[in-house]
This record gives C-alpha cells, structure tokens and sequence, in this order.
C-alpha cells in the first residue's frame, strides 16, 4: 500500500477515535447536568411564567428540567437592543424549547443552534441586520417578533415571548413557533419536514401535511376562517410552524377539526397535549 495511503487511513482513525472520544465526554456533561439539581428559583420561573408548565406531570416536569439545564449550559444567549438578560428570560425560553424535545432525544438539543438573541420588544424599532443582494447589511423590512436562522441563530423578543409563554391556548406561540423551524432546518433545508426515522414515515408525513398546507391555502384564498393561523399559508416550513403553535397551544380542538395531522403531528413529537389537564393547579379557571 501507498505510504500516503497509509497516513490517509491513519489520519481518518485518528479523526473517528477523537470524534467518538468527544461524543462520549459530551454525553457524560450533558449527564451530569440533567442529573443535577434543578434550582427553585428556576422552577418558580417556570410556574409563573408558563402555563403549559402547570400541566405536565410529574415526571415530565423533572424530565424537562434536566433538558433546561443542558439547553443554557450549551447555547449563548445575548441581550440585545438595550435588554438586559436575566435568568427569568434565559429560563423562560429554554422550557419553551425543551417541551418541544421532550420525547426527541435525536434532535439532539437543536444541534446547530448556537445562539439566542433576545429584544425587549416589537413596540421599540427593530434593527436586527439582514444580508442585501449586493451582501450589505439593512436594518428589516418590518418589526420582528420572532425568527430563524438556518446557520445557528434565533432571534426573539421578550414581550412576545413572555405573552406567548403565559397565554396557553389562544394557538400562537412564538418560542414554539421558531423552534420548529430549527428542527425543521436541521437538514439544512427548510422545507416543513424535520428528520423523521425511515422512508415509510417520510412518505406518511409528506402526504398528510401536504393535504392541510393546500386546504389552508385554499381556505386563505377564497377568505374562510379556519383553526389554524392563516401565516401557516406562506409556505411548508411555515405550515409546519403554525401546525405545532395550535399542536401544543390548542391540542383538544387541532385533534377535533384535523385529527390526522393531530396524529402526524403527536407521532412525531411523541407527545398528547390533548391528553394534559385543561388547567394546571393553581390556574384560575374563569
């Protein structure tokens, strides 16, 4: 064998021991955090702040706390626009994101996201950059209340979040909304299917979705209302953004008036928010 095809090969080994060296001591980290305490001034965070929280049960509280730990541990959060972070703002978004996963462990802590950027709110102008077609800089075309980025990023803003946080029903969710999306863009392409196990369910997924992207189309055309959010129009990716919003935020009617893409949707997420209490202790109810 060629002398440089043994350095290849031995260069490659080297890589793939190091790779699994890394993965292993990832794994060990990422214990420990979710092994370890959960701290209260956190968890009060959690029941002020969002109600979907209430309605969990026990073992799903102890088991978001543990994704909560490792999520703030390994992604960057920066205040931006004059807004000072705090852990109330840190600790907010992360249990809105990690119900999203869960039951996912594959998604893997949204693997690509490597920063939050979080502003006080859309009644302040937004000057959040966007690349022009000569690649310049802009400030946005329009006030943000939420986006996300294909390379690592989301962007949020704290008045939405923490509206959206504490309002668990009305099917609007921004922390739900851009989450989904970067499950959606762990790809690379954002397209309206996240990863999904084999072709069978590829196949599944494609067609139940496609079905309620074009009936919500039409409905938009011809000016019928519907339960889902008329923004799940624009295209798949937003469709499959609009569709987990009223997934979590409105489960007993999604189920009711599209219990297929309910079902799609409940597979995927291996969740049944139809299933929760209505209202979690403590909540007011009328």
């Amino acid at each position: 064998m060629p002398r440089f095809l043994v350095f290849v090969l031995a260069a490659a080994v080297v890589a793939a021991l190091v790779l699994v060296a890394l993965r292993r001591r990832r794994g060990r980290a990422r214990a420990a955090l979710r092994d370890g305490p959960f701290p209260e001034a956190w968890r009060g965070v959690l029941e002020r702040n969002f109600s979907l929280y209430r309605r969990l049960s026990a073992e799903d509280r102890e088991r978001l706390h543990g994704l909560i730990q490792v999520f703030l541990a390994e992604k960057s959060f920066e205040g931006c626009g004059g807004l000072e972070l705090t852990d109330e703002i840190r600790v907010t978004i992360a249990g809105q994101a990690c119900l999203l996963l869960l039951n996912l462990e594959e998604a893997d802590y949204y693997a690509r996201l490597r920063s939050i950027l979080v502003y006080p709110g859309t009644v302040r102008p937004m000057y959040v950059e966007r690349a022009t077609a000569t690649g310049a800089l802009a400030p946005p075309e329009e006030a943000l209340l939420g986006q996300s980025w294909g390379h690592g990023t989301v962007i949020l803003t704290w008045d939405s979040v923490r509206r959206s946080a504490s309002a668990a029903d009305d099917g609007r969710n921004v922390v739900f909304h851009e989450f989904a999306h970067q499950l959606d863009q762990e790809d690379g392409a954002a397209d309206g299917v996240p990863y999904l196990e084999n072709a069978s369910a590829l196949r599944a997924w494609g067609a139940i979705m496609q079905e309620h992207y074009a009936a919500l189309r039409e409905a938009v055309e011809e000016g019928r209302r519907t339960l889902l959010d008329e923004y799940g129009a624009t295209n798949p990716a937003e469709f499959f953004a609009v569709a987990t919003e009223h997934f979590f935020e409105q489960p007993v009617q999604l189920r009711r008036a599209y219990p297929d893409l309910y079902d799609e949707l409940s597979g995927y997420y291996r969740q049944d928010p139809a299933s929760w209490p209505a209202r979690g202790p403590g909540e007011e109810t009328g």
